[in-house]
């Protein structure tokens, strides 16, 4: 093979990855995959998204915090990724903790039918951002701002301190 052909094969196959990786991130949740053991679900595939808001607004109202919507599906790469700064990155994990109520909303399609799709309706469709997608509410459950995890990303992770200046930025002000 001479060597302009294996450059163009070499680009060839880094656009094919890179859809690929993009798609994955950015599907619409028509994907059906499961969790593989080695990754635990993070969503839960049957609960019912309105109780887990109503829970959360309660809790949020009494703590003065707000609500913390993230919307994604156990496939999606990008939401454990997420999830994971969440819980592993200290300053990211005391801000949430201090400030909202985190709830994660299961997107997944399953049999043709979208799980919360009423949630996701609720909210303005969101997850036509792509996944992992969040949106912030106060404590009476007024939809503050919907965000797309995609600003926050730097090649194959969440930057912490963008994902840190959006929760500052969003949290409810202290007196």
């Amino acid at each position: 093979m001479t060597i302009p052909r294996a450059r163009s094969l070499a680009c060839f196959i880094f656009i094919l990855v890179t859809a690929i990786s993009a798609c994955d991130r950015r599907t619409d949740g028509k994907a059906e995959s499961k969790a593989k053991p080695d990754n635990p679900a993070i969503y839960d595939t049957k609960s019912d998204g309105e109780k887990q808001i109503a829970d959360a607004l309660k809790i949020a109202a009494r703590d003065k915090k707000h609500v913390l919507l993230q919307f994604g599906a156990n496939w999606c790469s990008w939401c454990r990724q997420l999830h994971k700064l969440f819980k592993e990155d200290a300053r990211v994990a005391a801000n949430l903790q201090s400030n909202y109520e985190l709830v994660l909303i299961d997107v997944d399609t399953v049999d043709g039918q979208k799980h919360n799709a009423k949630i996701d309706a609720k909210y303005g469709d969101p997850t036509k951002l792509g996944l992992p997608v969040l949106v912030v509410l106060d404590a009476e459950g007024k939809q503050l701002t919907t965000q797309s995890s995609e600003p926050f990303e730097v090649e194959d992770h969440h930057d912490p301190a963008k994902v840190l200046a959006f929760l500052d930025k969003w949290s409810p002000q202290r007196k």
